[in-house]
């Protein structure tokens, strides 16, 4: 019984990511790298880019949660999507920047390793990600696109930063 279940929701997420790279999935993405991979976020959810500055750690919160910046009067939370998706290199450097998001109407920083540019990309280009296990979450994957000879991974930073293990987003109930 089990095995069924799992496969039901092997199929469901496997026709959500399908749906979502047929459609919701055109347009412009913002690409950025994290570690030695290079990822894509709807560029509509992109505020500003700006150099990593040192924030305000906050006690008793996730490693991957850096801490806060005074953001011209609004409080950001900081969140290391190295350390979030299990990058092993997190160094700090020149490049290292953070990405700050509107999210669901709430400003929150992402610092990445890189920012490369902006990819125009149709329907066409972008493929369904792969369907792994359950026990891995790729839930945030919305597909995997090929730009020259780059493979670009894209990312619904919508669903990673209202996840409710990231504590950033109230879930509407």
């Amino acid at each position: 019984m089990d095995m069924i279940k799992e496969a039901t929701h092997i199929a469901r997420q496997s026709a959500e990511r399908s749906a979502a790279a047929g459609k919701g999935s055109k347009g412009e993405f913002l690409t950025f790298r994290l570690g030695g991979e290079e990822y894509g976020i709807d560029i509509l959810r992109v505020q500003e880019i700006r150099s990593y500055e040192q924030p305000t750690r906050i006690a008793n919160t996730p490693e991957f949660l850096r801490g806060v910046v005074n953001l011209r009067g609004v409080i950001v939370p900081i969140v290391d999507l190295r350390l979030k998706l299990g990058c092993k290199e997190a160094d700090f450097n020149a490049f290292t920047v953070v990405i700050v998001l509107n999210v669901k109407g709430r400003v929150i920083g992402a610092v990445v390793d890189s920012v490369s540019d902006v990819c125009e990309l149709g329907g066409d280009t972008i493929k369904p990600a792969p369907t792994l296990n359950s026990h891995v979450d790729m839930s945030f994957i919305t597909g995997i696109a090929n730009v020259g000879e780059r493979m670009l991974i894209l990312m619904d930073i919508e669903a990673l930063m209202s996840a409710s293990d990231m504590g950033l987003i109230e879930s509407a109930a």
